[in-house]
């Protein structure tokens, strides 16, 4: 196609190109009936999202995007595109029900939106546990949950839940995450109660020291609550949470990006009743505790991974519930599939030597 010349010839180009991309991506969509079909011949009648299918879909998507084809667009948008047209795509072969923590404009509900497009069902619930049950019975085909903050540290909710679950972490999705000072308020300085969850509290402990030192904090399940609240409280009040809360609660602005480290960044787990299938660039996530009282127990653990070249990209401990002597929880991520013989031999090894040990999943690696 040649290079426009005048404002003409770049609209008629624009609207050819239009015309081009629209009859495609009907076409895809058509291709993707003829795919829930195929399955169900062959008897697959459950939902038809496969995690491991739509991360080389992405990858494909991003590689072509430095090739000679390649264009003005970034990574991240390339991999947006992609993703609204998969989510439309599958929402026509099964639709899916996705529960998330709640209410509407939490950065959960942006993670949904982010890993699985807005053609699917959004399910807010209360609390991390009720996303948890959501799935398990069956009144959602998956769940988002937070797990880990670059800045306020891990959820132990969500530890908490993994431990006992039979659900499997499917995916995982990362956030960039900015706060937003919100109120029905339009100067500072009349603020005297602020809402948050307490993970926004910790990324935004410095902000609040400096600006508003003497207002109350109160801590509430959700980002959302807490511009729920504010909005339905009025004089005083305050919420840390995001852009899209600020919109659906009508609140105004009154400082943006409070978050004390500008990279912060939150982690969410996918969490489902499915085994994705290896896709080369996977993480694996374990949870195990050690034998007490045997000096070297935890050393003894960890070093089959090392002696295999397995690459730990995380290791949290949390403290067993209820124990009289403390005894940990290990959560270790690592690079790899469970599918893999090399690893499936590093866990059986490690199975070997633990008190408890259980595999909580193997995924795809986020994307973006």
């Amino acid at each position: 196609m040649k290079v426009p010349q005048t404002l003409a010839e770049a609209r008629s180009q624009i609207d050819s190109l239009d015309e081009q991309i629209q009859a495609l991506i009907s076409q895809r969509a058509r291709i993707a009936l003829e795919v829930a079909h195929i399955k169900q011949r062959s008897g697959d009648t459950g939902n038809h999202y496969r995690p491991s299918r739509e991360a080389e879909v992405l990858r494909r998507a991003i590689e072509r995007n430095h090739g000679p084809d390649g264009g003005p667009l970034t990574d991240e948008t390339i991999a947006r595109l992609m993703r609204e047209i998969m989510s439309v795509c599958l929402s026509l072969e099964s639709p899916l029900t996705i529960a998330y923590l709640g209410p509407e404009g939490t950065y959960t509900q942006a993670a949904v939106q982010k890993h699985f497009g807005d053609s699917v069902t959004a399910r807010a619930t209360r609390a991390i546990d009720e996303i948890f049950r959501d799935v398990e019975t069956g009144a959602a085909d998956y769940g988002v949950v937070p797990v880990a903050n670059s800045i306020g540290g891990v959820v132990s909710n969500t530890l908490d839940e993994l431990v006992h679950t039979q659900l499997r972490i499917c995916g995982e999705v990362t956030l960039a995450v900015h706060h937003q000072l919100l109120s029905k308020q339009t100067e500072l300085e009349s603020i005297v109660k602020v809402y948050s969850h307490a993970q926004s509290f910790a990324q935004c402990r410095k902000w609040l020291d400096a600006h508003l030192p003497k207002a109350e904090r109160e801590v509430v399940s959700s980002n959302g609550e807490a511009a729920r609240r504010a909005a339905a409280e009025g004089a005083g009040t305050a919420a840390i949470a995001s852009l899209q809360a600020g919109r659906i609660n009508a609140l105004n602005i009154l400082a943006s990006n409070i978050e004390d480290d500008p990279s912060n960044t939150t982690r969410f787990l996918i969490i489902g009743r499915h085994e994705p299938a290896s896709t080369g660039d996977d993480i694996s996530s374990i949870v195990m505790t050690a034998h007490r009282n045997q000096p070297g127990a935890l050393f003894k653990l960890l070093q089959p991974f090392a002696d295999s070249g397995l690459d730990l990209t995380r290791l949290e401990s949390r403290q067993v519930k209820g124990s009289v002597v403390p005894d940990y929880y290990f959560f270790v991520d690592f690079a790899g599939h469970e599918s893999d013989p090399k690893v499936r031999e590093v866990l059986e090894t490690v199975r070997s030597s633990a008190a408890f040990f259980k595999i909580l999943g193997s995924y795809p690696r986020a994307v973006m």
